[in-house]
């Protein structure tokens, strides 16, 4: 489980928490991912030294399906100004048009919209016109999963602002403009499921999913050593490499055998070689599909990220076995220079650079509450629900509104010596934030 906080599109604190109530990226205990959700969020709103009441969740590619969709709505017999009612009005028709039983839409791609039939733009507001159209890809997720997802986030104590496509949130973090455009292969190697994720012209063009990731490799480690799943998954990291080529044959490291007495000595070459073989029939089976569908032929490569991309030499073994460029992506944010938080930091990424159509898509699927306000356009600096103001805050803002706040707060000198209270808040506060 991971939790990335983020300012402005900063980042200013990640962790990571194990979830035994998730197996290959399906819920199968909800209390226990929640209770995964809460321990995750309190520690990071404890070294961040922020509060959090709402988030936003990322959909693995595995739950989600795409149909491109299309409506037309009347704007005005005789014409008249296109508003965020409106466009509101027409993205609700396309996405209940396409969306079908026991699924739910968690994603509305408009490729353009289209006034009085005939005039293709990219956002309509304040144009004049009789009727208003819109095509897109639709992108909905299974309705009893996704009530799994919320329920979990709910009995944690927190509620969802709305979801992101995980594949397209790596996509704005791990490829350039020219790999999303002409193509690339996203190999997410995460621990539950391994992905292959297709990014052509800015959308998922295609996706494969094999059911096996790094927990499947340390449990192999694990059974054949005869050791515990938590030492075997540190064995992993510390001596395993993906291609036994690189290994030694000499070196040798310690185990602690279980039913034996004392340590048992294991050469690394060997602990490589039970790697290489369950991370080959997963390159095998996602490859087979790829090349099926011409995506090993993509100008971009593959692109690899995920924990297990950790592993010394898998980028090199991925480009030998499919015939393709290959490299491994990490976010380069202070405290998260790791692979593991790549779809998270991709995450909170996608959402700060969503515009405001895509927040008007986000109210239609979710509710007005996702802008945090009714149907005014969003500003830049409020897009993201914040925490609710209280009744106090609004009155003590309204009263000085009103040029009624009492002299003593209005006066040169209180306000100068306010102003350097803040001063020396803000310094304890950067340095809470960034040293603990």
């Amino acid at each position: 489980m991971k939790a990335v906080v983020a300012d402005s599109g900063k980042v200013i604190g990640a962790v990571a928490i194990p979830n035994k109530g998730m197996r290959h990226g399906k819920i199968v205990d909800i209390d226990q991912t929640a209770s995964a959700i809460s321990r995750a969020l309190k520690e990071i709103a404890e070294k961040t030294n922020t509060t959090i009441y709402r988030v936003v969740t990322g959909i693995p590619v595995g739950m989600l399906q795409l149909k491109t969709t299309s409506d037309l709505i009347n704007v005005g017999d005789n014409g008249q100004e296109i508003g965020n009612k409106d466009v509101k009005r027409v993205l609700q028709a396309a996405i209940e048009s396409a969306v079908k039983d026991e699924r739910e839409p968690i994603a509305f791609l408009p490729s353009s919209f289209l006034i009085d039939g005939k005039t293709d733009v990219d956002d309509p507001r304040k144009m004049i016109a009789h009727s208003l159209a819109v095509r897109g890809i639709l992108l909905t997720a299974p309705a009893s999963p996704l009530h799994n997802i919320k329920k979990a986030i709910e009995r944690a104590g927190y509620q969802n602002n709305f979801f992101v496509p995980t594949p397209l949130a790596i996509a704005s973090v791990a490829l350039d403009e020219s790999e999303r455009t002409f193509g690339s292969i996203i190999l997410d190697l995460g621990g539950g499921v391994t992905t292959a994720t297709v990014i052509h012209d800015g959308q998922i063009k295609y996706a494969n999913i094999d059911l096996e990731g790094g927990s499947d490799i340390s449990n192999d480690i694990s059974v054949v050593l005869s050791t515990s799943k938590k030492d075997s998954e540190q064995i992993k990291l510390d001596y395993g490499f993906a291609d036994p080529k690189l290994a030694s044959k000499k070196d040798q490291f310690a185990v602690n055998s279980v039913g034996s007495y004392g340590q048992k000595m294991v050469a690394e070459v060997y602990l490589s070689e039970i790697i290489n073989a369950r991370l080959m029939q997963i390159i095998n089976r996602l490859g087979k599909g790829l090349a099926k569908h011409g995506a090993l032929k993509l100008p971009g490569g593959v692109i690899i990220t995920g924990g297990s991309s950790l592993l010394q030499g898998i980028d090199a073994l991925v480009a030998d076995r499919l015939g393709v460029k290959t490299r491994i992506y990490q976010p380069d944010q202070m405290g998260m220079r790791n692979p593991i938080y790549t779809a998270a930091y991709g995450i909170v990424n996608y959402a700060y650079k969503m515009s405001d159509i895509d927040f008007l898509v986000d109210s239609a699927i979710y509710g007005n509450e996702v802008l945090g306000q009714s149907e005014e356009p969003v500003q830049e600096s409020s897009k993201i629900s914040k925490r609710p103001v209280t009744a106090s805050e609004t009155e003590k803002k309204e009263a000085y509104n009103r040029h009624k706040l009492p002299r003593s707060e209005r006066s040169p000198e209180n306000r100068q010596k306010n102003d350097n209270q803040n001063k020396s808040k803000g310094i304890k506060n950067f340095f809470k934030k960034f040293f603990d």
